[in-house]
């Protein structure tokens, strides 16, 4: 069962899933994220180029794919919880003009003497398909 955003430890349970969050990233999308972070790598908006480094056309950041986990895991935890670690793994390229779904569960939840919470979350971004291209890791303080 999904848990709504603004989580609090003592509504969740391990295998709580959070709710997905779907992007629909775009090539102009990826060009102004290329400015913002400063990765020109040409792959990211050129698709000649990035056809010729034998990809299949443009693909997206990982780093761009990497902040949408942590938009994900902060939406759910909401404003007054702590994000104390997020990491990332990219197993596959995903590219624009198709969906890039992130999703997560809890796999662990230990209380403290407040009340609250440290949960660890299972993270990831899927292709259209299902396949987990990107995969991760996250800790969370939650209040009670």
């Amino acid at each position: 069962m999904p848990v709504a955003p603004g989580a609090r430890f003592r509504d969740v349970h391990v295998g709580d899933e959070l709710p997905p969050l779907t992007k629909h990233p775009t090539t102009r999308q990826l060009v102004q994220y290329a400015g913002a972070s400063g990765d020109f790598y040409e792959i990211h908006y050129d698709r000649p180029f990035a056809e010729a480094a034998g990809l299949p056309g443009v693909i997206l950041h990982g780093l761009l794919k990497a902040g949408w986990l942590g938009e994900l895991v902060q939406t759910w935890a909401g404003p007054n919880a702590f994000v104390r670690h997020i990491d990332a793994s990219y197993r596959g390229i995903d590219q624009p003009g198709r969906p890039y779904v992130l999703g997560g569960k809890i796999i662990s939840a230990e209380p403290n003497a407040d009340g609250g919470g440290t949960v660890e979350l299972e993270i990831w971004g899927q292709d259209e398909t299902g396949r987990r291209t990107t995969l991760g890791q996250a800790r969370v303080d939650l209040e009670p």
